[in-house]
This record gives C-alpha cells, structure tokens and sequence, in this order.
C-alpha cells in the first residue's frame, strides 16, 4: 500500500501514525536534498526477487530483473558473435551447459550493448596445469569491450599484480588472491561504472568494485581510461553503451551462469540522488510538491490540508498555502467551539494537526506566533494531553 493511498482513510488515529513517520517527522529538503529526511514521498524501491549462491554442481539462479547473457542452453550462443570485424558467428562452443573458448577462434562479445552494470559471471580453467605466469588459464572480461577484468588461474601461480586475477588489467592488482584450484569454479561479481565526460572534461573517472568467491578485491577502483597492455591508460570518454567481451588468450577456459542487472545513473550523468546540485535540486521539489498538490485535489478535510502544508516543505506555493490556511483557521475555530467535556473524541485530530504546524514553525514555514497553532496549543495545554516526560 502507498503513502497516498493511506492518507485518504478516514481513521485519525492510524493517519496520525502513518504521518509520525513521513511528513513533519524529519529534517526537511533543504538548497541540496530534495526529499526530507525519512521521505515517504520518495520513490519506494523496485522489488527484485533474488537468485539463489551457486554450487561446484550447479549454477545459482539470476535474480528476476537480471539480463541473462548465457544461462547454460546451447541456444544462448545466439547472443555472441565473433569480435572480428564482420561480426561473424563465433566458434566457441557449449557443451555440457557450459560455454567454452575454442583457442584460436579469438575474442567473443555480446550482441547487446549496455554501461553501467552489476555483471556476475563464473569461469574455470583447465583442470590440468599447463604453462605459468599469463600462459596459464588466461581469458578476460571486458565491460563495454574496453575495461579487462583478468581471468587468470593464479592458484600458486604468480605474475605481474596488475594482471592477475581479478586485477583491473595494467591499472589496478587486486587486494587479495581468493582463487580456487584449477577446474573448480571461481565467481566474480562486477559493479561497473562508466567515466563520465563533459565538454571534453573529466567529471567521474568511473569505477570497478569485484568480488572473487565472495570476496572483495576491487574497492571502487577508478578507470583511468581503462587500462591496456604494457602502455598506461589516460582518462577517456565511453560511448553511452557497449558490449561485453571475453577474451581467447590461447586457453579453453570456460564460462557459465553470465548475466548482468542495468544500474541507474549516478547524479553526474543526469540520474538522482540524496545530494544534487541546487538547480537540481529546486527542480526536483518544485516537482514533489506539484505531485503533493495533485494528490490533495483528491482528498478532503483535515487529510487535504495536511497535504498542502506538506508541500510548503518542497516548494512556496500561493495557492495552495492560502487553502491550507483557511482550513486550518477553520479547523481551529471549529475546535474551539467544542465543549471541553466531548473535547477528548477531537484528540488524535487535535495532536495531528498540531504536530505539523509546530514542525512548520520550527522551519519557518510558518510564523512561530500563527494563530490556529496557538489556539490549539491552547486546548492542549488545558486538557493536559501533552505526553509526561519520564
């Protein structure tokens, strides 16, 4: 059930609850924020079922929003094709459910194009120890086709730390080597973020984070350009999308259980979050409080009040601070001719109300001294319905 539809219930008591923990409860928007602190006027998060942890066995289940690239049916291999230039059908082959390198036949990559990413993917090298250094169970993952993510069996296997597993290839080695032994399954989990680039200039280098079987070995690693072999990077910009690639380096390593969840943008590439610039930010209330206006046009009584004063928190409005004034001022009145003995059925009413014109004073969205606050203040004290401080 949404914030919205709770508050066009007629029970004062369960709407005052609802609101102790929505509207007047937190600090609120300010020049930078544009929700209050514990919004319910922000957008609720997208619910994802999750997948299951994979087994030597067998390979867990996606999460439900995840993008399978290749899930272990021979058909999958309808989503690759060669990297060579004419984007040829590619000769890497599945067998036994597992997608596997034909040395020779040269890169893979995915028909589709994405960026930003959460990208798991699990791959073996050969059971049987051949070569040392990079000439044993070498492969890559490249995000966009630009940034390696090494495969590499470094189980008692040393080489250059910025190519080994796991490392961000000639930028960056990991920070620990968790790899299993030769022929068992290793699990990477990969959260990419492009660089960002405007007019020409370097906003957000972009970054990797990796987690090999469940631990970190990339800590929010910047691109530098996305790294290459013997020759430093330089920061660049990424086109909008690109695809995954993996790399033949002459080893039948093999892949399973590949797929990726599309991430939503950062602030700096035109997404939101809790901290925007002040443009941003004004746009972003003038918005909520325009939505808040539109969902009290809707609603009645002290319900359609409460909502109009919330959306003097985001955005001044003339109209809609001239109806919540009149309401109140009625409210108050209204109240005020109660007889004080039938005054305790108007309490959960009286508290709510009162509740939002204190926290507007205190941000000075109201005069301290406005005059319907004052009054019910009033009743309150008399009746002695302020809680006992303990």
């Amino acid at each position: 059930m949404n914030r919205f539809a709770i508050t066009t219930l007629a029970l004062p008591l369960f709407t005052t609850a609802v609101l102790a923990d929505g509207a007047f409860y937190g600090d609120p928007p300010d020049k930078t924020h544009p929700w209050a602190v514990h919004d319910m006027n922000r957008p609720q998060p997208v619910r994802v079922e999750p997948g299951t942890f994979s087994s030597q066995d067998k390979p867990g289940a996606p999460p439900s929003d995840a993008v399978i690239l290749f899930g272990g049916k021979p058909e999958e291999i309808e989503k690759w094709i060669s990297d060579k230039p004419n984007g040829e059908a590619t000769k890497w082959v599945v067998k036994d459910s597992v997608l596997q390198c034909v040395p020779g036949s040269g890169y893979i990559r995915t028909k589709e194009e994405f960026a930003d990413c959460q990208l798991h993917i699990e791959w073996s090298a050969p059971s049987k120890v051949e070569g040392n250094s990079q000439g044993r169970g070498n492969s890559g993952v490249f995000l966009m086709g630009a940034v390696e993510v090494q495969v590499l069996d470094n189980y008692n296997n040393p080489s250059y730390p910025d190519g080994m597993a796991s490392s961000i290839y000639g930028i960056n080695p990991p920070m620990a080597n968790p790899l299993r032994a030769p022929g068992e399954w290793q699990t990477y989990d990969i959260i990419f973020r492009k660089s960002v680039f405007k007019d020409g200039q370097e906003i957000d280098p972009g970054y990797i984070t990796v987690f090999v079987n469940g631990v970190l070995t990339q800590d929010h690693t910047p691109l530098e350009g996305g790294g290459g072999h013997m020759r430093r990077s330089k920061p660049k910009a990424f086109p909008e999308k690109g695809p995954l690639k993996i790399q033949d380096h002459g080893n039948p390593v093999r892949f399973r259980n590949i797929w990726y969840r599309p991430l939503p943008k950062r602030f700096v590439d035109g997404g939101e979050s809790s901290r925007m610039s002040e443009e941003a930010t004004a746009a972003k209330r003038a918005e909520i409080a325009q939505g808040i206006r539109e969902d009290a046009a809707k609603l009645e009584g002290n319900t359609k009040m409460l909502r109009l004063f919330e959306s003097l928190c985001y955005a001044e409005n003339g109209g809609a601070r001239e109806l919540a004034t009149v309401a109140v001022n009625d409210f108050a009145v209204a109240m005020k001719a109660v007889p004080s003995g039938k005054l305790e059925s108007k309490k959960g009413e009286i508290m709510q109300v009162t509740k939002a014109l204190r926290y507007l004073a205190q941000w000075q969205l109201l005069p301290k001294d406005f005059t319907a606050k004052n009054d019910l203040e009033a009743i309150i004290k008399v009746q002695d319905w302020e809680p006992k401080k303990k």
